[in-house]
């Protein structure tokens, strides 16, 4: 089932759920731990039956079957009486925002925004800063901002930051120094080029004064980075990296660490019958998510463990369902709609390296478009080809593997990660046309099996690394790169040079 949820003007989401849930309440469960929302809230649709106008949704089975438009209208933290509820469609003027959280619990809900929006100040900085401001479009003239005045506004300014994330990357930091001398021009800085150099060095030192204040309040994902006595600095600052925007989530008001081992325990006697009841474990996946991702980030255990603690997770259906809640995306849908999008262009590359001698290695990949060219052809070759025209050897970590030959274990022997390909015969070309099996493999373990094509498998192996928390291999870390800010469009504005030269070539084809 497809759903557009309208959260705000800026915030309209796309989720994608493999199974329709049996209750309203169980809906907005879903949505809490897809989207990160917080607070009470009623759901609103539109339906048909009276020309799309929005009304309250009281009865999952009001639904439309297979797309539904939903509306999140937080409310008050007073339930709502059963009248109000189930009589008439609230109007957004009516209801308040919720109470606004904690900046550990807003913490990485949500993408940095772009531009970044300066916050107004306290009354008395606002006064300074308009008659400033004018000052300076009259004349020019910059203000000579006091040291408390300074100080309060890269306080709320941090603030701010840290609501989206404890660890901003240079360019955050310099987006949000750029929009305060544009909003605020009397705060330039007549010492640097571009008037902001200053504001972004004083933001880097006041974040790191506020983590320290976080990690004493308790905030999980600085916590998790503190340092024992005695420990060194050569340990490295566990973060978002590749675009996650639920990294390391504080666990749900009211839930214990007990009642999250519970859920765990029973989560494991749910998978081991022979017919496990999906919704079941879905449920139980999406409340222990806070406790997997605490134990996978802070223990880093190895995969052995975590399949013992966590097996459901190691299916098809879970990995998507996690990567959606780390990442807020459909890791198949939006996977194969990116590789859709360029694998066209990315032939025509291949093509011309093949031509002009420089890559002939592709040459064999590209014979196998001439023998059978079909969709699911067209995209495996795509893929597989990547690694080489970006000059990165993939011998260790895509495999192929006759199911009549080898035994799995000499097969898998020194594969720290990455894709099993089994096909039945002699392999006569560079990849098969008919592939028997694809599994995704870890640490020498196969995680993920039974996968029915190549693009799907690459999209596993893709989950699996964010749902793990794994670094990509660095014999294919430029591949993984455009897998991930190119098809997946996650962290696309910042990239490589080698990954974006490859993007530059690209866009000719899709002019």
């Amino acid at each position: 089932m497809l759903l557009r949820v309208f959260v705000s003007p800026e915030q309209i989401r796309r989720v994608t759920l493999l199974d329709i849930p049996s209750s309203v309440e169980d809906l907005c469960e879903v949505l809490r731990n897809n989207l990160g929302l917080r607070g009470n809230f009623i759901l609103q649709f539109e339906d048909p039956e009276f020309g799309n106008e929005l009304c309250n949704l009281t009865d999952i089975k009001d639904l439309p079957p297979e797309r539904a438009t939903l509306k999140v209208i937080f409310t008050f933290s007073e339930p709502l009486s059963d009248s109000t509820s189930d009589t008439a469609s609230l109007s957004s003027d009516s209801l308040s925002s919720p109470n606004r959280p904690s900046s550990c619990e807003d913490s990485t809900a949500t993408e940095w925004p772009e531009p970044f929006v300066i916050p107004s100040f306290t009354h008395d900085v606002e006064f300074q800063l308009r008659l400033a401001n004018e000052a300076y479009a009259t004349n020019g003239t910059l203000m000579a901002a006091s040291k408390s005045m300074k100080s309060e506004i890269l306080e709320k300014l941090a603030d701010c930051i840290i609501k989206i994330t404890p660890y901003p990357t240079r360019n955050n930091i310099e987006s949000v120094a750029k929009a305060l001398v544009l909003k605020h021009p009397c705060l330039r800085e007549p010492g640097s080029g571009q008037g902001w150099y200053g504001w972004k060095f004083s933001l880097v030192f006041k974040m790191g004064n506020y983590r320290q204040r976080m990690m004493a309040a308790g905030c999980p994902e600085v916590l998790i980075n503190k340092r024992k006595r005695g420990q060194g600095n050569g340990k490295s600052v566990k973060k978002s990296k590749k675009g996650e925007v639920h990294y390391l989530p504080k666990p749900p008001e009211g839930q214990t660490a007990a009642e999250a081992e519970k859920d765990r325990s029973t989560m494991a006697l749910e998978v081991q019958k022979r017919e496990p009841d999906v919704q079941v474990l879905d449920n139980l996946m999406a409340a222990t998510f806070w406790q997997r991702r605490q134990e996978i980030i802070g223990d880093e255990p190895l995969i052995a463990a975590v399949m013992d603690r966590w097996p459901a997770l190691f299916s098809e259906r879970q990995i998507i369902a996690e990567f959606n809640r780390i990442v807020t995306k459909d890791l198949v849908e939006t996977f194969l709609g990116g590789l859709d999008s360029y694998k066209h262009g990315l032939l025509q590359l291949y093509r011309v390296a093949v031509e002009s001698g420089r890559k002939v290695a592709l040459s064999q990949i590209m014979d196998c478009l001439q023998r059978e060219d079909t969709n699911q052809i067209r995209r495996a070759a795509a893929l597989l080809g990547l690694p080489c025209y970006l000059s990165e050897d993939s011998s260790s970590i895509i495999r192929m593997c006759d199911v009549n030959g080898e035994t799995l274990d000499v097969v898998m022997a020194g594969m720290e990660m990455g894709l099993l390909i089994g096909h039945e015969g002699a392999l006569q070309d560079a990849f098969p046309s008919e592939v028997f099996n694809v599994a995704v493999v870890v640490e020498e373990k196969i995680i993920v099996h039974n996968l029915k094509d190549v693009p799907t498998g690459f999209a596993m192996l893709l989950g699996a690394i964010y749902c793990l928390n794994l670094e990509y291999p660095k014999k294919m870390k430029y591949t993984f790169e455009f897998l991930q800010k190119a098809i997946m469009g996650i962290q696309a504005e910042t990239c490589s040079a080698r990954v974006h030269g490859l993007r530059n070539k690209l866009l000719r084809y899709h002019m």
